[in-house]
């Protein structure tokens, strides 16, 4: 075997251990807990969905993949209420999603091989349990800002409501990923942004309606990043750039 071989089967080993990835999860979270507790956020056109949570109702959230992240500080939902997260099943999903569960939310791992009737049943149970749906409509591989149809899928078989959120910071540290994923820094200011989506999902949309439907979340979700950037007067960021 040779040395490349040698590094590359240590390397799979390292990342396949459970004591590996428990570490790397810990440091993680603690650091965007840290990074959060240590900076001063205002939040903005959250009201709606606060007082949704506050009585108990299940709702939708959709935020897009490169801001997902702070997702439980942006929903800040009561103790006690169960906010659950679509992810991948692949490793980088995983990651995320055990990242999210250490800051309060559950996760729901999706499988490219899993029949999407199986997923929807796992999905709906957890809805009629109470639990709020987070979705991000870009993930996890992209492209960045371009939506898929999935948030309407769940908006027309819970009927729940559907909020758009999104996150900026004067400072942030961009990841070497598709989207530029930003991770919050310490010790800075920041807002979060929140408005409703309140186009309705017939139970059986065409192909015309559903794709207006599906630019209509888009734009939602592409209005309140900018709104959030504006805030701290930064530029808008195009979908797709790089």
């Amino acid at each position: 075997m040779s040395l490349k071989q040698s590094l590359n089967k240590l390397r799979k080993k390292i990342a396949n251990s459970p004591r590996f990835n428990n570490a790397v999860e810990g440091l993680l979270a603690g650091y965007v807990r840290f990074a959060y507790k240590t900076s001063r956020f205002e939040r903005t056109g959250c009201e709606e969905l606060d007082a949704c949570l506050a009585r108990g109702e299940a709702v939708i959230t959709t935020v897009w993949h490169q801001r997902l992240i702070l997702g439980p500080y942006m929903v800040n939902a009561p103790t006690g209420t169960r906010v659950v997260s679509l992810t991948s099943a692949a490793r980088a999903g995983r990651l995320a999603g055990q990242i999210l569960v250490r800051l309060g939310w559950e996760t729901i791992p999706m499988s490219s091989h899993q029949r999407h009737i199986t997923l929807s049943r796992v999905v709906l149970k957890r809805h009629r349990e109470g639990c709020s749906l987070g979705v991000v409509p870009d993930g996890p591989r992209g492209p960045a800002r371009v939506a898929s149809t999935v948030p309407l899928i769940w908006a027309r078989s819970t009927g729940a409501r559907v909020f758009t959120l999104a996150f900026a910071q004067k400072r942030v540290l961009r990841l070497p990923t598709w989207d530029k994923q930003m991770l919050p820094l310490p010790f800075s200011r920041g807002v979060i942004t929140c408005q409703e989506w309140t186009d309705e999902v017939p139970r059986k949309p065409t192909e015309e309606q559903t794709e207006t439907l599906r630019l209509s979340l888009q734009q939602s979700l592409n209005d309140i990043t900018d709104a959030a950037d504006a805030a701290l007067g930064k530029p808008s960021e195009k979908p797709n750039s790089t």
